[in-house]
């Protein structure tokens, strides 16, 4: 028995035998181990899995426990010498090319002062380290200690990116393990002012960025960027920075900050995602007379130059990933639009913007309903008040027409549900000929140009999302107002950062007497009113959504992604709230849960996806055990061993 089990370990380490830590959630002590959706990989004393070397994507063979002799189960964590606070558990060695000092200077491989002394001494940097081993658990201290002594959010976001350009693994490691604290931090509302000083603080590359210059070399170019394997590409051209506006070159903060998240909280590994920028020039005076701008200086490529300069970046791309999803973040609402149109029926590509914003959005919505004690399928009995009719507003109306006709509503019905004014007022048929084909779905035959306050007054709407990027628009007079007209009245502003959030939460409480159902682009802090009750608002922020979106459709394959996913990834994130988190008012999870919530969503979009044949990595057998399946793959931030790759 012992000689079986003994020959069955070695050839599971021959062959990539894995297991995960069990740090990311609850699901990893399922009879079946997880292992992390990346290079990195470790293992517990749960089970072994044994996986087929022809996938990367397959299906492995669990070892049940009894089945192993209990001499050859691994001890915990050490207390002495080097291997303090660490596992002397079976770490399958990743492989690289590199050695010496350039191992110390790669983020993806660099673990500080974690190294041990085999390690220093076969990749050739003893000597090169302060000699004090000093494991993962102490240098999250360290970095911790650090951000929490520092008053300024900015300087909070230099120090975690500082840790960033060097050590990867650490970094990750951080955000997944304290996400509540990290997340405004690399995201909103910091990011915005990270943008905004991007070059002033540039210290590293990170990223491509492709402008006018690199026509006709851009499928050349993507051969510069080391990883092979790229699963997620955010890009943006820097044209509508959150509500900032155009930033140009200096909205390279956002693809980060986002790919931050679809590792963090998504699981897909960091060496699979790559930031883009298209630079293709800024209409900001200011951008365009700073002499530290890192841009191109010239004013914005306008019609075909634009879009031909973009679809040879597309191109370029999947040429040579063929399978990449690509996430379309801040064009301005006069190009997004239009290039989601032409690309999302024939490439794997998302709006988050419009598509992630209207499924986070429909998910606050539905969380709502419940905590007023209607159904879901309610929505379409909503009048809802839309402000803001740029490409988030309008797709935030997409996506809740798309719910209601879901739940049996006729287009009709669907529509007479949705009140959406921008700068002129309520959009009308008078202006039809002013607005895009997304917006007049939406025009209505009377009552065109109505304000806010006259439409609230007159059409009595039961909710009213903000997305205009004005700071303060909803006035104690309009949620007053809205209140006497509505028992529990939905409050959503949601433009960031904070300074652009249309109302804040305790505005909305205080004017609604604590009876509003309210969520913010932006964190607020938990709300006290006069009497003693206390609200705890919650962040209606995409990362709730897109990570699980994108790790979902790049697990199975999806050849698209559409809207049906949008809908299911809404579904399965409102129903990740507790009756308990309804009861105080949420209608969005913890952000502490936020890799399980991924994990839901992501499982809701493959189950999509393989019942639309729009799968090419899965079929139905996958459904059998999925969750596993999906947790197996999500990235877990370890330090494994490194060995040097013989020529």
């Amino acid at each position: 028995m012992i000689s079986s089990a003994a020959s069955l370990l070695r050839r599971g380490a021959a062959r990539r035998a894995v297991q995960s830590t069990g740090a990311v959630s609850a699901a990893s002590t399922t009879k079946k181990a997880s292992v992390p959706y990346s290079f990195f990989r470790s293992m517990n004393s749960a089970s072994t899995i044994v996986e087929d070397d022809d996938s990367d994507y397959g299906f492995g063979k669990s070892v049940p426990d009894n089945k192993i002799p209990e001499e050859f189960i691994e001890e915990g964590e050490e207390t002495i010498g080097e291997w303090t606070g660490c596992t002397r558990k079976f770490l399958a060695p990743l492989s690289v090319s590199q050695s010496g000092s350039e191992i110390l200077n790669n983020p993806l491989f660099n673990k500080f002062t974690a190294f041990k002394s085999g390690e220093r001494d076969r990749l050739h940097f003893r000597g090169l380290l302060p000699p004090r081993r000093v494991n993962m658990k102490i240098q999250k201290e360290r970095v911790l200690q650090e951000i929490r002594a520092e008053p300024s959010m900015i300087r909070k976001h230099i120090i975690l990116e500082d840790v960033h350009d060097r050590n990867e693994t650490l970094y990750h490691r951080i955000l997944v393990d304290h996400m509540v604290e990290m997340a405004p931090i690399i995201y909103t509302p910091t990011v915005g002012q990270a943008c905004k000083e991007f070059a002033m603080r540039y210290r590293r590359p990170r990223g491509m960025y492709f402008c006018e210059e690199d026509r006709g070399h851009m499928a050349a170019m993507v051969y510069n960027w080391p990883e092979k394997d790229v699963h997620v590409i955010v890009v943006t051209d820097g044209s509508r920075i959150l509500g900032l506006g155009d930033l140009g070159c200096n909205g390279m903060g956002i693809p980060i900050g986002k790919l931050s998240l679809y590792c963090a909280a998504g699981g897909i590994a960091p060496h699979r995602v790559l930031p883009v920028v298209i630079d293709v020039g800024t209409d900001n005076e200011e951008l365009l007379n700073d002499k530290f701008y890192l841009g191109v200086q010239k004013p914005r490529l306008q019609g075909s130059k634009y879009y031909h300069l973009v679809d040879e970046f597309i191109q370029a791309v999947r040429h040579r990933w063929p399978n990449v999803l690509i996430q379309f973040e801040d064009f301005s609402s006069d190009k997004a639009q239009k290039l989601l149109n032409k690309y999302r029926d024939d490439i794997l590509c998302f709006n988050d913007d419009i598509q992630g914003t209207g499924a986070t959005t429909l998910a606050g919505v539905l969380g709502a309903l419940r905590a007023k004690g209607e159904l879901p399928t309610s929505l379409g009995d909503q009048r809802i008040l839309i402000a803001g009719a740029g490409s988030a507003g309008i797709g935030v109306a997409q996506v809740l027409y798309q719910a209601m006709l879901e739940h049996g509503r006729s287009e009709e019905e669907a529509k007479n549900c949705f009140f959406i004014a921008d700068e002129k007022g309520l959009l009308g048929t008078e202006r039809l000929d002013q607005l895009s084909p997304e917006q007049a779905m939406f025009a209505r035959d009377t009552d065109g140009g109505l304000s806010l306050n006259e439409i609230v007054n007159k059409h009595k709407p039961t909710m009213i999302l903000g997305m205009t990027a004005v700071g303060g628009l909803f006035s104690e007079k309009l949620i007053r107002d809205m209140g006497k007209h509505c028992e529990r009245p939905i409050i959503f502003p949601l433009s960031n950062p904070t300074i652009k959030a249309e109302c804040s939460a305790e505005q909305a409480f205080e004017w609604t007497d604590g009876r509003c159902i309210f969520a913010s682009g932006s964190p607020f802090d938990p709300v006290q009113l006069k009497d003693g009750r206390t609200f705890y608002p919650t962040q209606c922020n995409n990362m709730f959504v897109f990570p699980g979106i994108g790790l979902g459709v790049t697990l199975c394959g999806a050849k698209t992604v559409t809207d049906r996913m949008l809908y299911v990834a809404a579904e399965a994130l409102a129903n990740y709230l507790t009756e308990d988190e309804l009861s105080q008012g949420k209608v969005f999870p913890d952000l502490s849960t936020i890799r399980d919530v991924s994990k839901k969503v992501a499982i809701a979009v493959i189950e999509e996806a393989i019942r639309t044949g729009q799968a090419s990595r899965l079929d139905e057998k996958a459904l059998a055990d999925l969750d596993a399946f999906v947790q197996k793959k999500m990235y877990d931030p370890v330090y494994v061993p490194l060995i040097e790759k013989k020529a």
